[in-house]
């Protein structure tokens, strides 16, 4: 479902005449052989052409009927207590969720903001979005990375990134906002931009970057420089980018210093804008210290030096709004060919079969857990997902701690992972099974993430057994989930505690996509559950200071745990509100899908791009 897929260019599988060579004079035995080389590679065209023709029959073609059931999961009053519980804790993160939210949106403050658009004459990072793109129904990824770092609050970590449509085709942006420490790149700013171009790699988007950056922060720059995922990965993935045929594309709408001046360069397009946009290794000051010639930032890398001498962007424009278009136009001509738009009725017909869930999304406010002891059925959760509330259960009397099940979102088949308890030796070998079968019937994968709080304790022989059985197949379920070759998009709904969270497709065994709801815990134990990980000793008169420990370490772990500061440190995707998820999920399945309409990634050869 999601391999590149051949396109038609051809029809009744005939051959188009220009691809058959003229007829030369040639010695006999060379005719002969000219003949049956011509013979083979008309056959072998014919037969690509029949193989197109039939990839193009087979995308009208619709899903196989399904007849799932529904989900009859209603409040009953025995969940009160809890969905109330739960509520409660709900609003207060939502509370957060907005005030994290509105800091966000304020960048720089208005100091960065007069700043960059009186004196510089810039237009804001969202404005410049929403010039780029078909319209802000785009999805923002980590927009809280940067909040709470021990070197101080970097909104969004000084740049947007995200996926949204450009001329209909979801596209990677990665855009500076240099409101922010003037555009300064901060550590978590090249975490951020990493993270975005993996994206564009596992999903083979497009990739549109807005360059307004003032460079590094150099009392940071051990943690900027030197190391494999650092500031120089960047450009690699560039490189990596180009040669797997991901289109990029770069405006340059600011200052390309140092560095930086590697982005444009090495993307296949760039657009300049005059008098704003500029490109050198080394500014005036620089030139002054070192040669003593006084240079103007336009003379020495503006837009018009490099348009008309260097050649190092390839388009010139006057105003920020005429390179927003020249990009438009640019994504336009790349090799896609997505589906046409249906016609009024059909789309009707189609927004039938895409049924809502049979109950609100609002309820899943109250569905998400507070702690895991206030945890519901994840039944419950996933009828409020799928369409129509209906799931089809594989192994539903066995290992029912872990729910898996095929159901449809948006009309996309999607295969769920869901806790719904400890991960127990049974619960651990079927989602091994579940996930390799998904695997096999390339069905994509949603992991609903709420792992217990703690390891098991071993305090006997038989416990020590069952221990030993559990973790052999958690092993296995770990293989099935690394070496699963089908997209994953894992929320975390609660918990996302110890190895659990491994097996359950956390962000070391790299889904596309990763999101926490606002009430979600990060961290090898949950709060109040800091034991564990403590040693145990018997000795009484060590009790005293054991506790004071344990108390210490549990109000680390809720001040740690939190969806806020796992955020802040970019080790996901983004915090989503619960009621948002079935848009969000809708979304991602959307992207994963887009690759398949690309035709230009069968060449095994191209030329190299920027001699």
């Amino acid at each position: 479902m999601y391999r590149c897929m051949t396109r038609s260019v051809c029809s009744g599988g005939r051959v188009c005449p220009a691809l058959v060579p003229p007829y030369t004079q040639s010695p006999s035995w060379m005719l002969r052989n000219t003949a049956e080389e011509r013979h083979h590679r008309l056959t072998e065209q014919r037969w690509q052409c029949s193989v197109r023709c039939m990839s193009s029959a087979a995308e009208k073609r619709r899903s196989l009927r399904s007849a799932f059931p529904v989900l009859e999961q209603p409040l009953q009053p025995i969940h009160q207590h809890v969905y109330e519980a739960n509520l409660r804790n709900s609003y207060a993160c939502h509370k957060k969720f907005i005030d994290f939210s509105e800091k966000v949106r304020k960048g720089g403050g208005e100091s960065g903001i007069a700043r960059h658009t009186k004196r510089n004459r810039k237009l804001l990072v969202r404005d410049r979005l929403r010039l780029l793109l078909d319209d802000e129904d785009f999805l923002e990824l980590s927009p809280f990375a940067g909040l709470g770092l021990p070197y101080g609050d970097i909104p969004s970590a000084g740049c947007l990134t995200g996926i949204g449509r450009i001329s209909g085709l979801w596209c990677v942006f990665i855009a500076n906002d240099a409101t922010v420490k003037g555009g300064t790149a901060y550590p978590i700013t090249v975490k951020k931009q990493l993270r975005a171009q993996d994206v564009a790699i596992q999903n083979r988007l497009p990739c549109v970057y807005l360059v307004d950056s003032g460079g590094a922060f150099l009392p940071l720059q051990s943690e900027i420089f030197p190391d494999k995922n650092q500031g120089g990965r960047t450009f690699y993935n560039e490189a990596i980018m180009s040669a797997m045929k991901i289109p990029q594309v770069s405006v340059v709408c600011g200052s390309c210093t140092a560095g930086g001046a590697y982005i444009p360069t090495m993307a296949e397009e760039a657009v300049m804008v005059h008098r704003i946009g500029t490109i050198f290794l080394g500014g005036p000051p620089l030139v002054k210290a070192a040669t003593g010639e006084e240079v103007t930032p336009e003379d020495l890398g503006g837009a018009r030096l490099h348009a008309e001498v260097s050649g190092c962007v390839d388009h010139f424009a006057w105003e920020e709004e005429e390179a927003y278009s020249y990009t438009r136009n640019i994504i336009s001509t790349l090799n896609f060919q997505l589906p046409e738009e249906e016609e009024d009725e059909e789309r009707m017909r189609k927004r039938k079969a895409e049924e809502e869930p049979l109950y609100s999304s609002e309820e899943l406010l109250g569905l998400a857990p507070q702690s895991y002891n206030y945890s519901l059925d994840v039944k419950m959760v996933i009828s409020r997902l799928t369409d129509g509330s209906r799931f089809q259960e594989f192994k539903a009397r066995y290992g029912t701690t872990l729910v898996t099940g095929f159901a449809k979102i948006h009309s996309t088949l999607v295969g769920i992972v869901a806790n719904n308890g400890e991960l127990s030796y049974q619960a651990a070998l079927k989602g091994s099974h579940f996930v390799q079968l998904c695997d096999q019937r390339d069905i994509p994968l949603l992991f609903l993430q709420n792992t217990a709080p703690t390891a098991a304790l071993t305090l006997s022989i038989t416990q020590a057994e069952m221990n030993s059985n559990r973790l052999k197949a958690q092993g296995s379920m770990l293989s099935a989930v690394a070496c699963a070759a089908v997209p994953k998009i894992t929320v975390v709904i609660g918990g996302c505690h110890g190895a659990d969270s491994y097996t359950m497709c956390g962000r070391a065994f790299d889904p596309n996509f990763l999101f926490l709801w606002p009430n979600a815990r990060v961290s090898m134990a949950a709060p109040g559950h800091a034991g564990s990980l403590l040693p145990h000793d018997n000795e009484q008169e060590e009790e005293q200071k054991k506790r004071e420990q344990e108390d210490k370490f549990n109000r680390r772990l809720k001040e740690e745990s939190s969806a806020f500061f796992s955020s802040g440190r970019l080790w996901d995707d983004g915090v989503i509100l619960p009621q948002d998820t079935r848009k969000v999920l809708s979304d991602c399945l959307d992207i994963i899908k887009q690759q398949q309409y690309q035709l230009s990634t069968e060449k095994l050869q191209s030329a190299l791009l920027r001699m």
